[in-house]
């Protein structure tokens, strides 16, 4: 028996190279989109199913991103609506005026948004993050308000229409497809989750867990912050070029405080520092209220119960702080570590179960 045990113990387990883990990761991601575009251009699926995919897609870059700030920066912005503002009027108003063809110029609207959202992170970044909290959240509000004001009214200021204030911006080319938004989440997900992985993102999430311990450690903590502060800000924008480009008008009433909060909500339920609870929740927050439209007078009511229910059964949200991992669950398929945590539970249960008796 024990040169038995030896034997599995000196077994060695079997490890998939990361190389191996982002191959098959982008093979499913790919397989996904061809097969929903397929569906969608075929119109096997309803129409209004393309454009509740591309809201989902743009709600899912919205949350991942407010997830960086929030979940793994553990600092609580409410502005996130104003950097998402920023990007849309940025990419909007590149749209509007440039001669290139829409093919070329909605990338480069894209870059030009999240570059322009990534300065205004940087700008409030770093007086804002001096503080925390409720200070640091009520700061952030107060930013993302300006920016709404600013957008409204700056035409007056300027002496000729950029923003077109009250009346909104229009005749904005529709260039958001399914294609692209999903494009632009796997890029999202990918450049997130790579960032939190690498030093600086191991150094972030040194801020979250301890902020004196880390200053302590070396940790230049404005830099960090700011740095995580301000990427957060430029997915925000890039998912503003994509709304800007799938609606083809723009109203500063769009980026209002409750804007900021509905992202927030997402977070919080789905799990501050985990990326696939932040998706599941955009998903499942922004599919409810456009399939049960009947009821969308009443969305904030049940994202505030829905938030409140969550913080008293379960505040670390769904998922808690636990990443989606391809890697981990090929290498516990083959090794069978699914198998011997399955045994183990029932053994557990049939001790419990006789202990009982």
């Amino acid at each position: 028996m024990d040169n038995r045990a030896n034997n599995k113990a000196n077994k060695k387990r079997f490890e998939l190279p990361v190389w191996a883990a982002y191959i098959i990761n982008l093979g499913l991601f790919i397989a996904f989109i061809s097969l929903f575009g397929v569906l969608l251009s075929s119109g096997a699926l309803p129409g209004f199913i393309t454009k509740v995919a591309m809201l989902i897609g743009i709600q899912v870059i919205l949350a991942v991103s407010l997830n960086v700030s929030t979940g793994y920066l553990g600092q609580l912005p409410l502005g996130h609506a104003g950097f998402m503002a920023v990007g849309a009027y940025a990419s909007a108003i590149f749209m509007t005026h440039t001669s290139i063809p829409a093919g070329i110029a909605f990338p480069i609207g894209i870059v030009i948004a999240a570059a322009v959202a990534g300065l205004f992170g940087v700008l409030i970044g770093i007086p804002a993050l001096r503080l925390k909290g409720d200070y640091l959240a009520i700061i952030t509000l107060g930013f993302g308000e300006i920016i709404r004001v600013v957008l409204l009214n700056i035409d007056s200021v300027l002496g000729f229409k950029l923003t077109n204030g009250a009346a909104g911006l229009q005749n904005i080319p529709k260039t958001t497809t399914f294609v692209n938004a999903w494009l632009m989440v796997g890029l999202t997900c990918f450049l997130i989750h790579t960032f939190i992985k690498s030093r600086h993102g191991r150094a972030v999430l040194s801020i979250r867990e301890n902020e004196i311990a880390a200053e302590a450690c070396g940790i230049n903590i404005t830099y960090y912050k700011t740095l995580a502060f301000s990427m957060s800000a430029a997915f925000a924008g890039a998912a503003g070029a994509l709304y800007a480009g799938y609606l083809g008008i723009l109203n500063p009433s769009s980026f209002g405080f409750m804007k900021s909060i509905e992202i927030l909500v997402m977070v919080v339920l789905g799990g501050m520092g985990s990326m696939v609870g932040s998706i599941a929740a955009a998903i499942a927050l922004t599919a409810a209220p456009e399939l049960l439209r009947a009821f969308d007078n009443y969305r904030m009511i049940a994202y505030s119960l829905l938030l409140i229910a969550t913080m008293i059964f379960k505040p670390s949200g769904l998922m808690g702080r636990y990443d989606f991992s391809m890697k981990r669950i090929i290498e516990n398929a083959i090794n069978g570590d699914i198998f011997r945590r399955i045994r183990k539970s029932r053994a557990f249960d049939k001790a419990e179960g006789e202990g009982e008796a």
